[in-house]
């Protein structure tokens, strides 16, 4: 093998690499050390900021494989034709913690999958949740504050978590399956994933269907007890999912979606863009899509999973949005923290960018002009930057009338305010009858894990979630509350 020459970061060779210039055996260096002082600023910029969530997290490539056309529902190209094929970035993650958390913290999992079609980048940003804490964005920063560490003495604060819930009744049904013996995955292989939020399809009629994600495991469903996550290693579930594909090993997903018309949805006795709440499978059937498999580890963690950047807003013609209030919260904010992060051509990374021709009329900033994946792609270039104008005869980009979406319905004499989501809503119903569900083993253990926290807020706090459990099931609260007077 031909031997690589080392060199400075634009390519110049490097003498010695162990040793910088000084004034003597032990005297002060120059100020000629232009490579030793290369390494250090560039070693001081090593890190991106972190993310404020998901921050921990491992990511692997794949395929995505349809076995069920679903071409009356959607115009989306990588769902249209049986044993069609998709290249995929999956990224997993704890939520609450920091890198310097634990793989095993009692906290939901990201489960975020990047399409990599024919028509653009298509992101199903989710959990291994079908629901989550709350429903209006505004309270995101207040959730994600009263979930991570006290301000002043930097530990976690089972108090504050629970003060925050007890005020958020809309938040019990997720408590309810965190605080479950779900609540700890044993690895990212052994869990579910849920889009969680609801979406839109639209077929070649421009008839709209909302729908929901649902990613079933094929390895079956492991979780560890909290004494278990105790002693297991921090690193755990990113060794798990490395060392499975190194050996051939390859964890696999059953795809299904769940599907309402627009005119179920309008009179449906939950409000289906509700994202703590589920649509039940007795109502809406899973119907099977195709199998999600990984096989391929990342070469470098930072270069790729690091910089991995999912956004809810990357979506392709056949796929949009909805009217939940989380999701439409999530189409600004996770493209704002990768720009922020990563920088605004973020896309451009080779794990970002597309792998079908990219053209349009955004310019310049950190990191323009790197060298597209795709051969057609232009960016950057010389052209001219903006539209409309006249060169578009002559291959200038155009939009493309046909991937138009249809009007989103609204509700009928809709008016624009601050609409309460706090009051006058069932969060209690579904909460119950996911514990009523639990054999008496697990309701034990769920509320033994509840107790565990409450037990360390204030009596009003306390007393408030008893209420809610109670308004959830009789038996909730009760045991909850026996267990805080034991403790």
């Amino acid at each position: 093998m031909k031997k690589q020459v080392l060199t400075t970061a634009t390519g110049s060779p490097i003498a010695d690499d162990n040793n910088s210039i000084s004034a003597g055996p032990q005297g002060s260096l120059t100020f000629d050390n232009h490579y030793t002082f290369e390494k250090l600023a560039h070693f001081n910029r090593e890190r991106i900021p972190e993310r404020v969530v998901h921050a921990r997290g491992t990511g692997a490539y794949g395929k995505f494989t349809v076995n069920h056309s679903l071409q009356d529902y959607t115009i989306a190209d990588f769902l249209q034709n049986t044993d069609q094929e998709t290249d995929v970035f999956v990224r997993f993650s704890t939520v609450g913690g920091g890198q310097d958390s634990s793989d095993f913290a009692r906290d939901p999992r990201g489960f975020a999958i990047k399409f990599y079609t024919k028509e653009g980048n298509y992101d199903m940003v989710g959990n291994n949740t079908p629901i989550f804490f709350i429903r209006d964005p505004i309270k995101f920063p207040d959730f994600v504050h009263s979930q991570k560490k006290n301000p002043r003495t930097n530990i976690p604060d089972a108090g504050a978590m629970y003060e925050f819930w007890a005020n958020h009744p809309h938040s019990l049904h997720q408590i309810t399956i965190l605080m479950s013996d779900r609540g700890i995955p044993a690895s990212y292989r052994h869990m579910h994933g849920f889009s969680s939020h609801t979406y839109s399809f639209w077929n070649k009629d421009g008839e709209r269907f909302w729908f929901k994600w649902h990613f079933k495991t094929n390895q079956g469903i492991k979780n560890l007890s909290n004494i278990d996550a105790s002693i297991a290693s921090p690193f755990g579930a990113q060794s798990d999912l490395v060392d499975s594909i190194d050996r051939g090993d390859f964890p696999s997903w059953t795809a299904k979606v769940q599907i309402m018309t627009e005119k179920q949805a309008q009179s449906y006795k939950i409000n289906p863009f509700d994202l703590t709440k589920v649509w039940p499978h007795k109502d809406f059937p899973l119907i099977e899509v195709g199998q999600l498999e990984l096989n391929r580890n990342v070469e470098n963690y930072f270069a790729e999973t690091e910089q991995a950047c999912f956004a809810p807003s990357n979506l392709i013609p056949g796929i949009g949005a909805s009217p939940d209030k989380m999701l439409q919260g999530r189409l600004l904010a996770y493209q704002d923290a990768h720009r922020y992060r990563v920088g605004a051509n973020a896309n451009q990374l080779p794990v970002n960018a597309a792998k079908c021709p990219v053209h349009h009329y955004q310019r310049d900033g950190a990191m323009a002009g790197m060298k597209p994946i795709h051969e057609n792609t232009n960016i950057n270039g010389s052209g001219v930057n903006f539209y409309p104008n006249d060169q578009i005869n002559q291959g200038a980009p155009a939009p493309l009338e046909t991937v138009l979406e249809p009007p989103m319905p609204l509700e009928k004499g809709a008016w624009i305010a601050k609409h309460d989501t706090m009051q006058n809503e069932d969060y209690f119903n579904q909460a119950g009858d996911l514990y009523r569900l639990m054999d008496d083993s697990q309701k034990q253990q769920l509320c033994e894990t509840i107790a565990g926290g409450l037990s360390q807020a204030s009596k009003s706090v306390q007393q408030r979630m008893l209420a809610q459990f109670t308004l959830a099931d009789e038996d909730y609260a009760k045991r909850i509350l026996n267990l805080i007077a034991m403790s």
